[in-house]
């Protein structure tokens, strides 16, 4: 590695690459949050669909996004990672817009599927790319900081959508146009980031597994959670039965994200001075509580601070897993220790989605007390390994 390179990986300052890579998440996620909450009621009431149908279309979507990620770590761990990064945000961009022009539900799922493969394709090399300018010390701090302003665009994303909806006299299809303009400003961002450098690269073409057993059993656990971490457009339709409106769905979702914001970086601070099993086990409790909270309430009151407490989960989880799994992949398979945990976390979303939607039943209680009552072993059996990091001294 070069010696700019050793600098930014041992320094306590977040490098220029994670703070645009991290604006670039900013603007990409308020274009996609802006439309995220109308989107299971434009699928169930303007196109009619049943609400089994969200679930179908986002397991898929999310599944199809999370596949694509196991084939973007191989390429990022051979290739430059700035053109994936690039053509990954320009695809999921355009897609956003065709969702405007749907008359059936079907071609929803294809922009869709469209939208995630292009997420597909950046999230690997864009956490590469984050994780090259890290260490065991600071990777927790640097990924929570990323999920952080992504958040936060989560959250500025719902506001605005709310006020164009008002303005636009609760008309559904011109926000899927206007909601390109923030997506390409990220791309343009992209120009601006540097293509690190890489570790010796794998001399075979071919794509291996084998990782380390403590990679498998951290694998396994994570993938076994992601079999009833279902969509939040299953949550969404949730909070619609127990009375709000598209205006109080605005708000929710925009709580739900600011909480996620605010959180992930404390969280990934934390995670780098305790094992990161343990902040991921504290998280996988919130959600136990959410989805059992959302399995047995029959007030509007609580979807409040259920959405926070999903927030919450959030920020404990997610930027937090992915160091995790950085800690322990080998220097030079990065990339494709990320993105099989990616892929496995893919197959088990489309099966979440798609098991939970045909299980309905009204008001979602089975899927949610399962969903909720296994995540609560899983708590304790994350919480119960030895996997100490390997480092968390500062250098």
């Amino acid at each position: 590695m070069t010696d700019t390179g050793a600098t930014n990986r041992q320094s306590d300052k977040l490098s220029r690459n994670i703070i645009i890579v991290s604006w670039v998440s900013f603007f990409q996620d308020a274009a996609t949050e802006m439309l995220f909450p109308v989107l299971p009621i434009f699928i169930t009431v303007v196109l009619g669909a049943p609400v089994a149908v969200v679930g179908i279309i986002e397991g898929c979507a999310d599944g199809a996004a999370s596949l694509l990620k196991g084939y973007g770590g191989w390429l990022a761990d051979r290739y430059p990672r700035r053109p994936l990064v690039f053509a990954g945000y320009g695809i999921a961009s355009i897609a956003k817009g065709l969702i405007a022009f749907a008359t059936t539900w079907p071609f929803v799922m294809f922009c869709r599927v469209l939208d995630r493969v292009g997420k597909g394709i950046r999230t690997t090399p864009r956490d590469v790319i984050i994780e090259a300018d890290t260490t065991p010390s600071n990777r927790g701090r640097a990924f929570g900081f990323h999920r952080a302003m992504d958040s936060f665009g989560a959250v500025v994303g719902p506001l605005l959508g709310l006020g164009l909806y008002e303005a636009l006299h609760h008309a559904i299809r011109p926000l899927f146009i206007v909601g390109v303009i923030p997506a390409l400003i990220s791309v343009a961002f992209i120009y601006f980031v540097k293509e690190p450098p890489r570790q010796a690269r794998a001399e075979t073409t071919r794509f291996r597994i084998d990782f380390s057993g403590r990679y498998w059993r951290v694998l396994a656990l994570l993938t076994a959670f992601n079999l009833v971490n279902f969509s939040i457009g299953l949550v969404i339709i949730r909070a619609k039965e127990l009375g709000f409106e598209t205006v109080g769905i605005f708000l929710l979702y925009a709580l739900y994200n600011l909480l996620y914001a605010l959180l992930s970086y404390p969280a990934g601070r934390l995670s780098d001075r305790w094992p990161r099993h343990i902040i991921f086990a504290a998280g996988l409790m919130l959600f136990a509580i959410a989805f059992l909270g959302f399995a047995f309430a029959h007030d509007a009151l609580w979807a409040w601070p259920l959405f926070a407490i999903l927030g919450g989960f959030m920020a404990l989880t997610d930027g937090v897993g992915t160091a995790w799994i950085a800690d322990i992949a080998t220097r030079d398979r990065v990339g494709s220790a990320l993105g099989l945990y990616y892929a496995c976390a893919g197959l088990a979303t489309i099966a979440a989605g798609v098991w939970a939607g045909l299980l309905w039943r009204g008001t979602g209680f089975l899927p949610f007390s399962v969903a909720g009552g296994v995540a609560l072993v899983l708590t304790v059996a994350v919480f119960a390994l030895r996997d100490e990091q390997v480092q968390t001294a500062k250098p």
